[in-house]
């Protein structure tokens, strides 16, 4: 089924029943992918390098939440982080919102995400430099997550941790022994703790009836690499596959999921409108970073993960850039290069450029 049909046949009856609600990213979402990969979007005109082949193609509108788009940039993801995987096992942690803060996180979403990422990031840290437990700096890798499987607002922070730290000042691994992280309840009792005086000390106000125990789980996942697998499913290309929408008839959407208890596949369904308003809820505000590093992981500490890599004796081959796929000519199937550049303007598409090749380097999904 196709997500931009969905939108085109129930996106006036949803403005109608939803719009006085919508934030400015939910706007901007449903627009660009209404107008993915059509003469809106702009288009590109490309050339056989053999047969003189020539044809308009529509650009993507690239919006991280438009299911269609951003497959290239999960894939550089994934290489960037395969270059800093450890000869160590891996642990997920996962740190769940309680549902008496949910109304409060969707009415300040950027404050509340912001101290959730902070919140779960020092918890985790200060376990690590406990001498009692580990003693050494972690490296995490962090993404949030705003759904369930069901698609229902449910906000939660997945942490990756190598199961291990570095001591910087004596220039030493520290091996986690064992598949045990740490305590899931000790866990949870001080991410709660923390959590609830930075809501308070950012001026907002915490539910009366806010639970004394939260949820945090700890899993031992292996190898690092199938947990980052999973995790970039749903980092740029929205919380839903198009594959998943299985049938839209009479003014209502199905789709199906599989059941976090019974690893069974479900199906829910949906009015049309209430599907589009299930689906942009988990948009975020424009500009907020989903996924994080930090410790030797950070962008910042490669120095230090140098030294991790070195103290582990992990030899990092060298990674090319991970190039685009190369349009192909639908006559003859040899390479087509990119002659000229169409991007959408107030008063229609207007040509902006002409190029043999230097418009290999525009990012085109």
């Amino acid at each position: 089924m196709d997500l931009q049909a969905i939108i085109q046949q129930y996106k006036p009856g949803f403005i109608k029943k939803y719009g006085n609600s919508l934030l400015p990213s939910q706007w901007l979402a449903i627009h660009a992918m209404q107008r993915c990969r059509t003469p809106n979007s702009g288009e590109l005109t490309l050339q056989c390098t053999q047969c003189e082949q020539s044809h308009w193609h529509p650009l993507s509108c690239g919006h991280r939440s438009c299911p269609k788009c951003q497959n290239h940039e999960v894939s550089q993801w994934l290489d960037r982080q395969q270059k800093k995987l450890l000869p160590v096992e891996y642990f997920m942690v996962t740190f769940t919102l309680p549902k008496q803060l949910r109304t409060l996180a969707w009415q300040n979403q950027k404050a509340i995400y912001s101290l959730f990422f902070a919140c779960v990031i020092s918890t985790l840290k200060g376990f690590g430099l406990n001498p009692d437990k580990l003693g050494a700096e972690l490296g995490l890798t962090a993404v949030l997550h705003t759904h369930s499987r069901r698609l229902d607002y449910h906000p939660h922070i997945h942490v990756v941790v190598p199961g291990g730290g570095i001591d910087k000042k004596r220039r030493q691994w520290k091996k986690l022994k064992g598949k045990y992280l740490f305590n899931e309840f000790a866990l949870a009792t001080v991410f709660r703790a923390r959590l609830i005086a930075a809501i308070k000390a950012d001026g907002l106000s915490v539910p009366a009836k806010t639970p004394k125990q939260w949820v945090v789980n700890v899993r031992h996942v292996g190898k690092g690499l199938p947990a980052l697998q999973y995790l970039s499913r749903y980092l740029y290309r929205g919380v839903i596959s198009e594959k998943n929408i299985v049938s839209n008839r009479n003014g209502k959407v199905t789709f199906k999921y599989i059941d976090s208890t019974s690893k069974k596949t479900q199906y829910r369904t949906l009015t049309g409108e209430a599907f589009l308003q299930l689906i942009l809820q988990h948009v975020l505000p424009r500009g907020f970073r989903r996924v994080r590093d930090y410790g030797f992981l950070h962008a910042n500490a490669k120095k230090l993960l140098a030294l991790v890599q070195l103290v582990l004796f992990v030899f990092v081959k060298d990674v090319l850039p991970r190039k685009r796929p190369v349009f192909k000519c639908p006559k003859c199937q040899s390479p087509m290069l990119i002659k000229m550049i169409r991007r959408p303007s107030s008063s229609g598409l207007g040509i902006l450029a002409q190029s043999d090749h230097s418009f290999w380097n525009i990012p085109i999904t």
